[in-house]
């Protein structure tokens, strides 16, 4: 009988384990014929008569136990939209902590609610809703189940937001021609839930509560049942743009007009063409301005929206080279080169994720018109895996460069209990042709790369090889060097002691380690070993890691580090202590920052970084950087700084102005960009912008300014 006992109790145990599933695991939604006022207050007749889920379990603080506060959600439907009824119930509703009410919000630092829609019921891909008690909007294109993350995806949906006694309440709508999912008459959709009480760090969510996934893991969540017969809407959109407006430098003034736009057609319910011409980017932020104190090429992150939007759709990594960097067209030597059009196909037809790019430049100087294609296909194979390729081709009078690659990722979560691992390759070759050569070279031009990863809460492992040779040359991707072979692994421990007071979890990493040899000679060039003997995330939300780093670095050359200060070539072994740290973002007042100290090949280095963050009330946030090099080297001695602030304010979700400004030391010029953003109607933007230039070499001057306005409207047929 005890036998038998036991063998219960590790079974109800292994069941927690394996599934971190509660009833009901399923959310029907409800058909109405009657209109909603989109005000948060959820008084209609049909929130009043549906029945909510409210089985909400923790995450964190305490894995498995019960929510302490009270959380309701119910769906509702007609046959354009559909829409969220959400009760965040508080018993301390002066405590509701909210910073933030901008388009886009960073929602880690706030009380939030997130919704995750997975229309296409495959366990992978889906959508991200998020939102706060100011009703601050965000939403993200999520792929494979999070690996690919895009947060700069937008699409067209609603919230509104009611604070009272009880606690905070939100209404949320969306429309099916939002959304991408399979033309049947009877739907059934993926979908998770997770709310943040951020003064009690403590998150809840409906279904797959377990630290090891994310809401994003979408396999964990449970099923929205009970759509029928629903329009997907919209198959032909128009955004077209007017923008005008004035450059005014050394004493002249030039008149900026300009007229284009996007068409998008829905071939499929879950695939979708996009048309554009005269692509424009007037109202993207500048790039932060970066001292390189390596020698390596910097990494810039593209901002522009036209190629963010379903970029996941076309991204191929070999180890950490990508194959597709966008930022390498429409932008040369960090100048814009136009775009005269051109097209794109993306979505998912059946279990096929599709990416087809076609991009057509202008002939800008030296610069000849240009064709940057891409072709991307994904196919999903088993529960969690997927096989891919890819092609690209950059194309002009002068020459072409193509890339062919192909992928292959196996994800589990089912080998070793409810342990995730991931394990994968990928190979690549470059083929480049310059025209007035007789023979292209086209040999050492291989890089491929194999993987195993073991991301889990407690313990993570990461194994990787990869290969890069000499005329490996994708112009349409990102190398950071060539002509190498690096084996990198890395383990660390994040222990939890649930007596252990002030730590959530404490952190621990023996090996971290990039070891790179010549591709050719198989010599030593560079290694990079870091240890982490302490580090902790603590229960109130604060983190901190000290570091140990021994560093080997084999230049073959001499190399510029700035401003005629060469490191001669040679053998550097050099040791480094780092300590970084943060407090809770969701305070008024957060900081966060990086010491380090050490050698530096001739000499010695000493960095700092620090970032402050003032979250003033809902409307107003502040933020503040400051990163200082000291460099000692035989030669020259020399310290770099880089300085940038922001201030943004948010009147209403709506409607946001931002300004932000930087300076460096080795540029020495200030930069600054104001913008006020405007969605007089979802889908449509108004921008203003005004972005200035000034020298501070001898005194400040002002060389530059541009002030322009943009209107992108949607036509919805």
């Amino acid at each position: 009988m005890k036998q038998k006992i036991l063998f219960v109790l590790i079974l109800l145990a292994n069941i927690n384990l394996f599934s971190q599933q509660s009833k009901p695991n399923t959310l029907t939604a409800t058909y109405i014929d009657i209109p909603i006022k989109l005000d948060g207050k959820l008084n209609e007749s049909c929130w009043l008569n549906v029945s909510p889920i409210e089985n909400f379990t923790q995450r964190e603080q305490n894995e498995g136990v019960p929510a302490t506060e009270k959380t309701q959600i119910a769906v509702v439907y007609n046959t354009t939209n559909i829409y969220f009824g959400i009760w965040c119930f508080d018993s301390e509703p002066d405590k509701i902590s909210a910073q933030q009410m901008a388009r886009d919000f960073s929602w880690r630092s706030d009380d939030n609610v997130e919704i995750m829609i997975s229309p296409f019921n495959d366990n992978r891909n889906g959508y991200l809703f998020v939102t706060n008690p100011n009703g601050a909007m965000a939403d993200v294109l999520v792929g494979d189940e999070g690996k690919d993350w895009n947060k700069d995806w937008n699409t067209v949906w609603d919230v509104a937001v009611n604070i009272n006694e009880q606690g905070w309440f939100a209404e949320i709508v969306i429309p099916f021609s939002s959304l991408k999912f399979k033309k049947d008459s009877t739907q059934i959709w993926g979908i998770n839930f997770e709310r943040n009480i951020r003064r009690k760090k403590e998150q809840v969510l409906w279904q797959g509560w377990s630290r090891l996934y994310d809401v994003e893991k979408i396999s964990q969540g449970g099923k929205l049942i009970g759509i029928e017969k629903i329009k997907q809407g919209t198959k032909i959109e128009l955004n077209p743009y007017v923008l005008g407006g004035f450059e005014f430098s050394d004493g002249q003034t030039e008149t900026k007009q300009k007229i284009g736009g996007e068409i998008n057609f829905d071939i499929t319910p879950t695939l979708k063409l996009n048309f554009t011409t005269n692509t424009d980017f007037a109202q993207v932020e500048s790039d932060r301005k970066q001292i390189n104190l390596s020698r390596f090429s910097l990494y810039y992150p593209e901002k522009r929206q036209f190629f963010l939007e379903g970029r996941n759709y076309y991204d191929m990594n070999i180890g950490r080279e990508e194959l597709f960097y966008s930022r390498r067209i429409g932008i040369d030597q960090s100048q814009e080169v136009p775009i005269i059009g051109g097209m794109r196909l993306f979505g998912k037809l059946n279990k096929t994720n599709i990416g087809v790019m076609s991009i057509q430049t202008y002939e800008k100087d030296s610069i000849p018109t240009t064709n940057y294609s891409t072709i991307r296909v994904k196919q999903d194979i088993f529960k969690q895996s997927n096989i891919g390729l890819i092609l690209t081709q950059k194309y002009s009078k002068n020459s072409y460069n193509r890339v062919y690659g192909t992928d292959f990722t196996y994800s589990t979560t089912e080998l070793f209990e409810n342990k995730s691992l991931i394990v994968g390759g990928a190979i690549g070759t470059s083929e480049t042709k310059i025209f007035d050569e007789n023979e292209p070279n086209n040999t050492n031009n291989l890089s491929y790369n194999v993987f195993l990863s073991y991301p889990n809460d407690v313990v993570e492992y990461d194994l990787g090889f990869t290969t890069v040779q000499a005329d490996f040359n994708p112009e349409m991707g990102f190398t950071r060097r060539k002509n190498y072979q690096m084996l990198f692994t890395e383990l660390q421990f994040n222990p939890r002691f649930k007596k252990l007071p002030f730590f959530r979890n404490l952190i621990f990493k023996p090996i971290d380690v990039n070891y790179y040899i010549n591709d050719e000679t198989k010599e030593l060039e560079t290694v990079f070993y870091e240890w982490r003997p302490f580090g902790f995330v603590s229960k109130s939300g604060e983190f901190f890691e000290f570091n140990i780093q021994h560093l080997y670095d084999k230049p073959d050359a001499d190399f510029e580090l700035i401003d005629d200060v060469y490191i001669p070539a040679g053998n550097y072994w050099d040791n480094r202590y780092e300590v970084q740290f943060s407090t809770f973002r969701g305070r008024k007042m957060a900081v966060s920052g990086a010491i380090s100290t050490g050698e530096f090949y001739t000499g010695d280095r000493q960095e700092y970084e620090f970032y402050t963050y003032f979250n003033l009330n809902k409307h107003l946030n502040i933020s503040l950087d400051w990163q200082r090099n000291n460099i000692q080297l035989p030669q020259e001695s020399f310290t770099t700084d880089e300085i940038g602030g922001r201030i943004d304010y948010a009147i209403n979700p709506k409607l946001q102005t931002s300004m932000f400004a930087q300076w460096n030391n080795e540029n020495e010029n200030i930069l600054l960009n104001y913008r006020i953003n405007w969605i007089p109607k979802v889908g449509s933007y108004f921008y203003f912008v005004v972005n200035q230039e000034l020298a501070t070499d001898n005194k400040i001057t002002l060389e530059r300014t541009t002030i322009l306005g943009k209107l992108i409207w949607r036509f919805a047929l």
